[in-house]
């Protein structure tokens, strides 16, 4: 441990009276619970559970009660907060075990979890992407990763007052929404919410004595400890409009890992190339292929035939579609046509029957209707898979690429990459990578004539799977095999 992270465990473990002094801390530990108790509503309660940065155990103890067959695990930096949740969680039985680890190097290897959180300890990271991956790297497939942090604005009050007199604040930088989407873990799903408490203590003293009760006085690295005189005029300076008010901007992001390793397909639009891209994927992989919304049999050979025609797919690496439907429309319209009843709440990825990836297919775009209530985006979410974004390279993809990824960042989805299809475009692929954040993984040229035989040139042209599963996705352009 370095010296920093000895200083923290210092100041929290000798913070004798945390709780009393700690309001906001309890706040934000029932929120973020609340949020996990959303997320796992629809779903299986999860069995495995790991906390980071207890403290002394506000958030543990609420896990306790909500999911009390789970096997707990329950650490911080701290050893003497370790100990004093380890006391507050005694009265409640259940399997716990209580351990004095560092987050950013946790001893846990081997074992995952179905859901890992952290409530208020993340802004102590001293880096925060490589943390965030470990840990997302301890989750088991379907597993979430809830966390709060503290965030750019917390203690505005403080600095403002600082900044006032020259001084530079030494209550330590927290990250804004940006750099909390930066550091993302990949490939999880999830997004960043926030919210602003306001806290009033009694008094500007009341403020600073509250800061070291719970651990949180601990100057950033390379600023001084204030001078008793100039404390003084600082605390002055804070009561001098009357009421003191402490202000906390709170990140919360909720993140799943997918339940299997595999991507979604989808395009910009309808005859973008989904099938031929699906196929080539499937090449490149060894993959196994679902299409779970079929239309359009009426008119044209389904995509099922296509991939299994192209990629050479044998019995065992096709999945069998949800729904197969007539009419050339967005799945919500050729039901209706059909009187047929789609329940997209049914839609679940195929059971896992080997390690291969699995490649799912969309029907036409990301804001397609499948039912009265849900879009295709809306499946992807639920899926939690990365996203293939196929586009043509002509004219106008620079425009609808940059909107459907846009759309996808707002959901929290993650996108592997963007495969053109089409003429090269330095244009289009500049955009892509520039404006989207995304990388192009490939830039298929057009053919006059599609079978296996092209599908395998294409195919060589595609980064393995691992490069996507193991990567980031803002990393730079992925190199062809």
């Amino acid at each position: 441990m370095t010296t920093r992270r000895q200083l923290i465990a210092a100041r929290f473990g000798g913070a004798e009276s945390y709780d009393a002094a700690a309001r906001v801390q309890f706040l934000v530990a029932n929120r973020l619970a609340n949020r996990i108790a959303s997320a796992h509503a629809a779903a299986c309660p999860p069995t495995r559970i790991l906390e980071v940065g207890c403290g002394t155990g506000f958030l543990s103890e609420i896990l306790r009660r909500m999911f009390p067959d789970a096997v707990l695990t329950v650490t911080d930096l701290a050893p003497k907060m370790v100990e004093r949740a380890r006391r507050r969680l005694a009265p409640l039985g259940g399997e716990t075990r209580f351990l004095a680890m560092d987050a950013e190097c946790p001893a846990l290897a081997g074992e995952n979890f179905d859901l890992i959180c952290s409530s208020l300890a993340m802004q102590w990271f001293a880096d925060r992407a490589r943390t965030l991956a470990r840990l997302a790297g301890l989750l088991a497939p379907g597993g979430t990763l809830a966390l709060s942090t503290l965030c750019t604005g917390s203690f505005a009050e403080w600095r403002a007052v600082h900044a006032q007199q020259g001084l530079v604040c030494p209550v330590p930088s927290y990250p804004d929404r940006h750099q909390l989407d930066a550091d993302r873990p990949w490939p999880v799903q999830g997004r960043w919410n926030a919210e602003t408490i306001l806290d009033r203590p009694g008094t500007a003293l009341d403020f600073v004595r509250e800061l070291r009760q719970i651990g949180a006085s601990l100057p950033r690295e390379g600023v001084r400890p204030t001078t008793p005189g100039m404390l003084r005029r600082l605390l002055h300076h804070l009561e001098r409009d009357g009421a003191v008010t402490a202000t906390y901007e709170i990140g919360y992001g909720l993140f799943r890992m997918p339940a299997r390793q595999g991507v979604f397909v989808t395009g910009t639009d309808t005859g973008v190339g989904k099938t031929l891209v699906s196929a080539c994927l499937l090449r490149a992989w060894e993959a196994s292929y679902w299409k779970p919304l079929q239309t359009g049999i009426a008119e044209d050979t389904a995509d099922s035939d296509t991939v299994t025609a192209l990629a050479g797919l044998t019995a065992e690496r096709l999945h069998a579609p949800a729904a197969v439907l007539a009419a050339p429309l967005s799945p919500f319209d050729a039901a209706e046509r059909e009187g047929v009843s789609i329940d997209a709440t049914a839609l679940a990825l195929p059971t896992v029957i080997d390690h291969r990836p699995l490649v799912v297919e969309g029907a036409g775009g990301i804001m397609v209707p499948v039912t009265a209530d849900c879009m295709m985006i809306d499946l992807i979410a639920r899926f939690a898979l990365p996203v293939v974004l196929v586009a043509r390279s002509q004219l106008g993809t620079i425009n609808h690429t940059l909107m459907t990824l846009a759309a996808l960042r707002q959901r929290g989805i993650a996108v592997a990459g963007v495969i053109l299809n089409g003429p090269p475009s330095l244009e289009a692929r500049r955009a892509i990578t520039l404006f989207g954040g995304a990388r192009v993984l490939a830039e298929f040229p057009h053919l006059d004539q599609v079978g296996p035989e092209q599908v395998g040139h294409l195919a060589e042209m595609l980064p393995p799977f691992g490069a996507l599963w193991h990567g980031r996705p803002d990393d730079g352009d992925v190199t062809p095999r």
